[in-house]
């Protein structure tokens, strides 16, 4: 597909892609949502839906501070990069060279790029983590350097991936050794200012309070009510937990990571830091993908680099097609946040879009072979509709009119195609339990409005007069 064409389609399913995640977070009770979505400088999406905080209900927006958490990694991997390029430190450096407090230890052996592929073997959290629900506070330098002496040990370097968050508190450690400055001035001269992230740093900052989304606790059973859980230092844990951003600024910063611009790294670095490290393999299952110091996965055929974040009333995702320049970003304020699932069914969408896009293309070049698509008929029944068994979008991606259940976190299991059949619009002609094949009836009113429409079977309604009907009766 050409970079145009890429263009014009995203810009063609932007208020889709905003709208169906605004409905994901409702369905599942999020309080607030930020979404943005980005490719090569051009913004597409830049969604903030739901409520900064439930207690006095701030209305959120895209200004709004969210703690991105372990998403600080990559951003902590970048500044190690960084310095591995200009020669100041080497990958296969060791803690106890780095750390004079660590010689001699345990730990001592292990090598910056094992620390950053989360392949040290290092304990987690230390055996006491409960800075994760607010029962302490987040470790100091020396409470750091402490745990790793005495308990950090768990794996031997290689034996497992073990993905740990005193690992990389260390690589802040080490950052501040190489440089002799501290974490937060190297990353706001090595990646905030040069950026231009107004809306992004290391960690809480007091001055700042005001701007930040409140987190929010999870839900144990459906009708929970939520509480506001505050915001802390993360101390000296900045360099695995501790940023915070917005979703137009990770998708500025995600952009980086895109191969072709140096701005922040070579691509010399990015490849070696998107390369596959290690799959997570359990009993036969595959758990993840992580490279050195980013994790990796996977939508549809696109592979995909970035990271989550987990902080104590917020759940983050941000994905990064490091070829195509794809970014997505979604962040949501609650411990049981749903952004990994949100940023991956807009990726689906944005897949099945593109798709369609190629596929109307090349329906209309000669000597393809292939079945002339029909155009999108000017009177197809765009919108939401509703009736006693779920929800239904009527959308056009791409050029082909599909039709998508907004319930589901996985668009592509669900999407199906209408397509014009002697003259009418019918559901494509395809294999299906469903009503495939079958024509959309559509009813309208004296204006020209929908008022029904029955896609197969059922008739449905627009959601308002659906609750007329039916809920509010």
């Amino acid at each position: 597909m050409t970079d145009d064409r890429t263009a014009q389609t995203l810009r063609s399913i932007a208020p889709y892609l905003a709208d169906w995640a605004a409905f994901q977070a409702d369905y599942h009770g999020m309080p607030g949502l930020q979404l943005a979505v980005g490719r090569r400088g051009e913004v597409f999406v830049d969604l903030a839906w739901g409520k900064a905080d439930l207690e006095t209900g701030e209305e959120l927006t895209s200004d709004h501070l969210f703690r991105v958490a372990s998403h600080s990694k990559t951003f902590t991997t970048v500044l190690v990069m960084q310095l591995v390029e200009r020669g100041e430190l080497r990958l296969d450096d060791t803690v106890g060279a780095l750390v004079p407090e660590l010689a001699g230890s345990a730990a001592a052996a292990i090598t910056v790029r094992e620390l950053l592929g989360h392949q040290g073997g290092l304990i987690r959290d230390s055996s006491d983590g409960d800075f994760w629900q607010h029962q302490r506070p987040f470790l100091d330098r020396e409470q750091v350097l402490e745990c790793v002496r005495t308990e950090g040990i768990v794996f031997e370097p290689n034996e497992h991936f073990k993905y740990t968050n005193i690992g990389y508190s260390l690589l802040g450690i080490i950052i501040e050794q190489v440089t002799g400055t501290t974490y937060d001035e190297v990353a706001r001269a090595a990646v905030i200012e040069p950026l231009r992230l107004t809306r992004t740093g290391t960690e809480l900052d007091p001055a700042r309070a005001a701007e930040y989304a409140a987190g929010h606790t999870g839900r144990i059973a459906h009708g929970d009510a939520r509480r506001v859980i505050p915001h802390v230092d993360t101390r000296a844990m900045a360099a695995a937990t501790g940023w915070y951003s917005t979703a137009l600024d990770m998708v500025r910063y995600g952009a980086t990571h895109v191969l072709g611009d140096t701005t922040l790294l070579t691509d010399q670095s990015k490849r070696l830091v998107q390369r596959e490290e290690s799959t997570l393999t359990v009993r036969g299952r595959e758990l993840g993908r992580y490279g050195v110091g980013i994790e990796l996965g996977k939508v549809g055929d696109r592979e995909l680099v970035g990271h989550s974040g987990g902080y104590p009333g917020h759940i983050t995702r941000t994905w990064i097609d490091p070829v195509d320049g794809l970014v997505v970003s979604a962040l949501t304020n609650a411990v049981d946040g749903i952004a990994t699932q949100i940023a991956g069914g807009v990726i689906q969408i944005i897949n099945l879009a593109l798709a369609a896009a190629d596929e109307v293309a090349a329906s209309g070049l000669a000597g393809t072979g292939g079945t002339p698509v029909p155009p999108v008929p000017a009177d197809a029944p765009f919108g939401r509709f509703a009736n006693l068994w779920g929800v239904v979008d009527v959308v056009d991606l791409g050029g082909i009119v599909h039709t998508i259940n907004p319930r589901s976190p996985q668009p592509v299991e669900v999407a199906q195609r209408f397509l014009l059949a002697d003259g009418r619009l019918a559901q494509e002609s395809v294999a299906g339990f469903g009503t495939v094949g079958e024509p959309v009836q559509v009813e309208r009113d004296a204006d020209g409005a929908i008022v029904a429409v029955r896609l197969g079977a059922m008739t449905a309604w627009p959601v308002e007069e659906f609750r007329a009907r039916v809920l509010d009766r």
